[in-house]
C-alpha cells in the first residue's frame, strides 16, 4: 500500500534553494533514514510531509487512510496530571475502549457493560495498558503517580515518547510515523531496547538520527539530501558512503572528459568567424553545454579539523578518593583515577549516576565532599557541554567569531581568518553575516564545537557532543579526535561514536561505584553479557585489566540477588506462562459469553488475573535491573 507519493518538490527561502524537482514514495513497512548536513531542508521536507509548510512547487499526495504522527519532543501537559492520568489522555478509540472498560467494572447497567466488551474486543484493546505500562518501564518511568510537573526534562521527553509508541500500537490504523533524534535523552540501556522495538514492529518509519548503530539495525533505506537533489540507497549506512562514493567518482570522471573536449572547442570557438553557419550554430550551443558540465564545482566544504594544542606537560590529572553525594543519594565514593597522556576514556551509565557530576568536579565547577585532584599546571579543558553557550541572537555569527579572535592558529604554524575558520565548520559567506538567531540548533551546536577548539585545549571533555550535530560533521569530528593528541573524555550515548573514538570505559553502577575498562564499548557490553551469564563471578579480587577485565575503584562486590530474590525470580518466570494461559482462557470464554452475571463474574476474574501479572511483569523487572 502507498503511503505518501512527491512528485518534484522545490522549495527555497530568500535565494537559497533547499531542495529542487525531488520526487519519492513511501510504501506500508518502509523503515527510511534521512542523511544530510544540517541546513540542507531535511527538517523542511519533514514539515511539508505534516502539513505545517507548503512546497514552492510540486505535489505530495498522502493517502486519505494514512495519519501522519510526529515524535515532538516538547509536549504540552497539565502539570497536575499523573503519568498515568497524561498516557490516557490519548485521542483513539481504543483508549476511550479501555476508559469505558474500566468504568464498566464499578456498574450495573448490563447494556453499558456489553457495549465496553464490545468495544475492548473491536479495538483490540485487552493488551492495551499492559503494553503501556510495560513501554514506560522499558523508558525508566516507574512511578505512573508522579505529576508531570514533577519529572525532569529528561523524563518529559520519555513519557512523550512512550506516548508516541503508544498511540502508533493503539490505533490499529495505517500511521506514517516521524521520528527526529528519538535516541536525544535516552541512556544506552533505552537506546538498544527502542531500536529492538523499532526493528521488529511492523511499522512504517521516516528517521532523523546520529546514532549510526541505531540507523543500520531500524532502517532499511537511506535518503540523502544534497546538492538540492534527493537520493534513494536501499541498504545499510555503509552502502549509502559506497555509493555516494560511486557517484561521485563518475562525476569527477564525467567532468574531466567534458575539460578535454572543453579545451578543444574553446580553441575551434576562437578560430571561428563572426557569420555562423546552422551547423556551427549546433556546435557553439554544443560547447557552452560542455562548459557548462566542465565548470562544475565539485569541491565540497569540508571539515578538516587540524588546530594548535596547548603543550601537555608530565603531570596530567589525577583523583583520590573522591567522594560525591547528594543527602542520601551516593554518586561517587572513594573514586580514584589517573589519567595518562593520549587517553581516550568513554564514561556510561544510567541517567542521574552522577556522570555529568564528574565531569564538573574535575573542571571544579562543582565542589566534592571529599578527596583530592592534582591537576597539571599545562593542562587546559575544553568543555563541550549539553547545555551549549548562551548567545546573544542578534550578533551577526562572523562577530561573535572576531570577537574571540581576528585569526587561528593551525598545527602547521600557520593561521587562518576568522571567516576561513568559519568556512572550515560548513558556514557559507551568507551563514557567516546572518544573525545567530537565524541559525538552526545544529548549526549553533556547531559553533559551540569552534568555540571550544579554538581555546586550544589539550584536556577534551565531550559531554552528549553527537547531539544535535549532523553525520558529515560527526565523521570528521571523529576523525580529529581518534588523532587527538591530548586527552579526552566522552559522555556519549552513541555507541558507533564511543566505539570509534574511546579505548577505556569507566562506567557508573549506582550507589558511587564506577568499573574501569579497558577496550571500547562494544567490547565492555560483550564483557558484561558473559559476566551476567556466568556461573560464578569472583569480585573480591582485583581483576587484570590487560584481559579486558574492569576494576571497581571502591573496591565493593558486584550487586547480586539474595537467595530469596532468586527463589523469588524463578518462581515469577515459573507462574507468569501460567497466568498469561489463564487470561487468554478467560477472554475467549467472554468473548463467547452471553449471561450478564456470568459476564460480571468473568470480568472481575480478568482484572485480577491482569493485575497479578502485572506485578510479576513489574517485579521481574526490578529484579533483573539488580542483576544488570
Amino acid at each position: 500500500m502507498n503511503y505518501v507519493s512527491a512528485e518534484n518538490l522545490t522549495k527555497s527561502y530568500c535565494i537559497k534553494t533547499l531542495f529542487k524537482n525531488i520526487s519519492f514514495h513511501i510504501n506500508e513497512g518502509d523503515k527510511i533514514a534521512i542523511v544530510a548536513k544540517n541546513g540542507t531542508g531535511k527538517s523542511t521536507l519533514l514539515k511539508i510531509l505534516l502539513g505545517k509548510e507548503i512546497a514552492d512547487s510540486g505535489e505530495v499526495v498522502i493517502n486519505k487512510d494514512v495519519q501522519v504522527v510526529l515524535f515532538d519532543q516538547e509536549i504540552e501537559f497539565d502539570s497536575q496530571l499523573s503519568v498515568e492520568e497524561f498516557m490516557m489522555t490519548l485521542d483513539s478509540k481504543p483508549i476511550q475502549a479501555l476508559k469505558n472498560y474500566h468504568k464498566s467494572l464499578h456498574s450495573t447497567d448490563q447494556k453499558f457493560i456489553e457495549k465496553a466488551l464490545a468495544e475492548m474486543e473491536i479495538h483490540k484493546a485487552w493488551d492495551l495498558e499492559t503494553e503501556m505500562k510495560q513501554i514506560l518501564s522499558q523508558l525508566k518511568i516507574t512511578n505512573l503517580e508522579a505529576k508531570m510537573g514533577t519529572l525532569s526534562g529528561g523524563q518529559i521527553k520519555r513519557v512523550a515518547l512512550a506516548k508516541l509508541l503508544t498511540e502508533t500500537r493503539a490505533e490499529h490504523r495505517h500511521v506514517l510515523l516521524i521520528m527526529d533524534e528519538p535516541t536525544n535523552h535516552l541512556d544506552v540501556e533505552m537506546v538498544e531496547w527502542l531500536e529492538n522495538y523499532l526493528s521488529k514492529t511492523m511499522i512504517t518509519l521516516l528517521l532523523v538520527t546520529h546514532d549510526r548503530y541505531f540507523l543500520d539495525s531500524v532502517c532499511d533505506t537511506v535518503w540523502e539530501m544534497e546538492d538540492q537533489n534527493l537520493y534513494v540507497h536501499n541498504g545499510s549506512y555503509a552502502t549509502y558512503l559506497e555509493n555516494k562514493m560511486i557517484r561521485e567518482d563518475n562525476l569527477n570522471a564525467t567532468i574531466d572528459k567534458a575539460n578535454n573536449l572543453y579545451r578543444k572547442e574553446l580553441e575551434w570557438m576562437r578560430r571561428q568567424p563572426k557569420a555562423r553557419t546552422t551547423k556551427s550554430k549546433s556546435r557553439i550551443d554544443a560547447f557552452y553545454d560542455t562548459e557548462k558540465v566542465a565548470k562544475t564545482n565539485t569541491k565540497k566544504q569540508s571539515l578538516e579539523l587540524d588546530f594548535e594544542m596547548k603543550r601537555l606537560g608530565k603531570k596530567i590529572l589525577e583523583l583520590k578518593n573522591i567522594n560525591k553525594s547528594y543527602g542520601d543519594l551516593v554518586l561517587l565514593k572513594d573514586f580514584s583515577y589517573s589519567f595518562q597522556r593520549g587517553e581516550k576514556v568513554g564514561i556510561v551509565g544510567k541517567n542521574g549516576a552522577g556522570k555529568s557530576t564528574l565531569l564538573n568536579i574535575i573542571q571544579g565547577l562543582e565542589p566534592k565532599n571529599s578527596g583530592e585532584i592534582e591537576t597539571g599546571e599545562t593542562i587546559k579543558f575544553g568543555y563541550f557541554s549539553q547545555k551549549g553557550l548562551q548567545y546573544n541572537e542578534e550578533e551577526r555569527v562572523i562577530d561573535f567569531i572576531k570577537n574571540i579572535s581576528e585569526n587561528f592558529p593551525l598545527a602547521n604554524g600557520r593561521t587562518i581568518s576568522a571567516s576561513q575558520f568559519l568556512r572550515i565548520f560548513l558556514f557559507d559567506d551568507q551563514t557567516q553575516y546572518s544573525p545567530i538567531s537565524k541559525l538552526s540548533g545544529g548549526e549553533k551546536r556547531r559553533l559551540h564545537l569552534m568555540y571550544v577548539l579554538y581555546q586550544n585545549p589539550n584536556f577534551l571533555i565531550f559531554d552528549e557532543p553527537t547531539n544535535d550535530l549532523d553525520l558529515p560533521t560527526l565523521t570528521v569530528l571523529e576523525n580529529f579526535l581518534q588523532n587527538f593528541a591530548g586527552c579526552l573524555i566522552i559522555v556519549s550515548h552513541d555507541r558507533y561514536f564511543m566505539d570509534r573514538i574511546v579505548d577505556h570505559v569507566l562506567a557508573f553502577e549506582g550507589d558511587g561505584k564506577i568499573k574501569d575498562f579497558v577496550g571500547n564499548f562494544s567490547e565492555f557490553r560483550e564483557w558484561k553479557k558473559t559476566e551476567i551469564g556466568s556461573p560464578k563471578s569472583d569480585t573480591s579480587t582485583p581483576l587484570s585489566v590487560t584481559n579486558q577485565q574492569p576494576t571497581t575503584n571502591n573496591q565493593q562486590p558486584k550487586k547480586k540477588l539474595s537467595f530469596k530474590e532468586q527463589r523469588e525470580l524463578e518462581t515469577i518466570e515459573k507462574e507468569m506462562p501460567e497466568l498469561e494461559k489463564k487470561r487468554s482462557e478467560i477472554l475467549e470464554k467472554l468473548n463467547n459469553e452471553a449471561d450478564y452475571e456470568k459476564i460480571a463474574t468473568l470480568s472481575a476474574e480478568l482484572e485480577k488475573v491482569s493485575e497479578k501479572l502485572e506485578e510479576y511483569e513489574m517485579r521481574w523487572l526490578e529484579l533483573q535491573e539488580i542483576l544488570n
